[in-house]
């Protein structure tokens, strides 16, 4: 039986036996999927065995990581840790049936089918955290990825991928960044598939302005009311493209990406040093607001903060931003004057509680922001501005994260810069140093490696970096690569009340730029 009116009621006879245990099979492929899951996971169980199942599962899961700190400290990790394995999530029945984006039943041979790619959020920190401490399961989330791209009418990698549906949710296409990220920390995926399945998704002429940003060189904001923060998510992307297509010998998409990965440049007022959205004429918007949030051209956010999305070309928005001192002087600015609350006051997605001066951790836009010091002659700044975010964002209570989880992607933030290195650029093989927050944790890599992370003495007055250690010698770079991570060892940081402002300083010691 069907039907939206329909109810069921029962009636149970619990004289004798007061305890009801029901059981629940579900499946997206049908009543006998949901029979066949019931049957071969929880028919012969009772409670106490499968929660006993389930909590040894989560401790096992969970055991990848070691930390030493405080009870609080502790609770606030294993929290967030949690948090960045319940999406994306498993979506497909015992035997391997699962129903596919075309809504017919597929049999997903030699991986796990998943589904729940929030991919605006995830893919700035969640997927390169499952890609480092979660590689097989990320690898199957990308065979998943590709078979979505497969059963897609548009040959469409995933925007935002739900439940055998695509919820065209936010911008970009993000997808690219998550394939190109593991074809560059050497996950076992077919490079070649992924690499068409990016191209064709790029370029998709009716999607969400791309048509007019393939011919402009951006996003005109007559086309779509989020023109300049699609311009600069495009151009990270189509940077993306590029790296995937350098490692993989492809020069011809690569050159072609590589010029369209500069679009970020096509919408910066240079009268401002900022983004400013631009009409089809190339006139840039006037009455234009760089602190409000709302109807100025980006996606929840403003041109204060998405000025800063050109995770590809640090060094290029420098000179745009008029050059170091100005790049810092607003990094600073940001972080230092208070965000007028009519600027986000009719925005949902970002509230008083997730702002640090103008800087909005609560929106995944600027969580690579504090990091960007790091290109700059003041590179120990990011250290201060991270336990800054850390201490105020990041609370084992009601209430206690600074804005919604987003499918694990505040977590993740959270836990890379605990651990002391962020992935600015995914799509490198680099992390960007910052300041461990834990006196020692201890990674237990898929390779079966140990890294050993010690930051003996670190607090909120211990919070700068004076030296950093790789397996004894001294690393004077500020970022460590992927390989640097999978090698193990041990990782040490001398921790300082005072910055040490020589260290990071020279050209040879910045992560990666284009």
């Amino acid at each position: 039986m069907a039907g939206r009116k329909l109810a069921a009621w029962f009636k149970f006879d619990t004289a004798s036996n007061p305890e009801l245990t029901v059981k629940v099979g579900i499946s997206a492929t049908g009543t006998t999927g949901a029979l066949k899951n019931l049957k071969a996971e929880a028919l012969s169980k009772d409670f106490d065995q499968i929660r006993a199942e389930a909590e040894s599962a989560w401790e096992k899961e969970l055991s990848c990581i070691e930390v030493e700190g405080s009870e609080a400290e502790k609770k606030m990790f294993y929290t967030s840790l949690y948090h960045t394995m319940i999406n994306p999530s498993v979506y497909m029945d015992v035997d391997g049936q699962y129903r596919g984006l075309d809504h017919e039943l597929h049999q997903a041979e030699g991986f796990t089918n998943y589904t729940v790619f929030s991919l605006w959020d995830t893919y700035r920190a969640e997927h390169p955290f499952l890609a480092l401490m979660k590689p097989r399961q990320a690898e199957d989330m990308i065979a998943s990825m590709l078979r979505h791209y497969e059963q897609s009418a548009h040959g469409m990698l995933p925007i935002w991928s739900h439940m055998a549906n695509e919820n065209w949710c936010m911008t970009g296409y993000h997808s690219v960044s998550v394939l190109s990220d593991a074809i560059a920390k050497g996950l076992k995926i077919d490079a070649e598939e992924a690499l068409k399945a990016m191209v064709s998704t790029s370029t998709v002429p009716w999607y969400s302005g791309l048509g007019e940003y393939m011919k402009l060189g951006y996003v005109p904001l007559d086309k779509t009311s989020t023109a300049a923060s699609n311009t600069l998510e495009y151009a990270y992307d189509d940077w993306t493209i590029a790296a995937a297509a350098q490692r993989i010998g492809n020069t011809e998409v690569a050159d072609r990406y590589l010029k369209r990965a500069g679009n970020y440049r096509n919408i910066f007022d240079s009268s401002l040093g900022l983004a400013r959205p631009r009409y089809s004429d190339g006139s840039f918007k006037p009455e234009f607001d760089i602190k409000q949030t709302m109807g100025q051209g980006f996606i929840e956010g403003n041109s204060l903060n998405y000025s800063f999305h050109v995770p590809q070309d640090v060094n290029g928005l420098k000179a745009l931003m008029g050059g170091d001192r100005k790049f810092i002087a607003n990094l600073d600015d940001l972080f230092g004057s208070d965000l007028p609350e009519y600027c986000y006051a009719d925005n949902e997605d970002i509230t008083s509680d997730c702002l640090l001066g103008g800087y909005v951790h609560g929106n995944e836009p600027s969580h690579h922001i504090p990091y960007l010091y790091a290109w700059t002659s003041q590179p120990w700044k990011t250290q201060y501005w991270l336990r800054e975010i850390i201490d105020r964002f990041y609370r084992p209570e009601i209430r206690g994260l600074g804005g919604n989880d987003d499918c694990g992607q505040m977590s993740a933030w959270y836990i890379f810069s605990v651990l002391g290195f962020y992935p600015v650029c995914p799509g490198t093989d680099q992390y960007v140093l910052g300041a461990p927050y834990l006196p020692y944790a201890k990674l237990q890599l898929d390779n079966g490696k140990t890294l050993e992370i010690k930051a003996p003495g670190v607090s909120d007055s211990k919070r700068y970096v004076k030296a950093v250690k790789l397996n004894g010698k001294v690393l004077d770079r500020l970022y460590l690569t992927h390989s640097d991570l999978l090698d193990g060892g041990t990782l040490e940081f001398t921790m300082s009340k005072t910055p040490n402002k020589r260290r990071g300083i020279s050209a040879d010691t910045k992560p990666y730029s284009l």
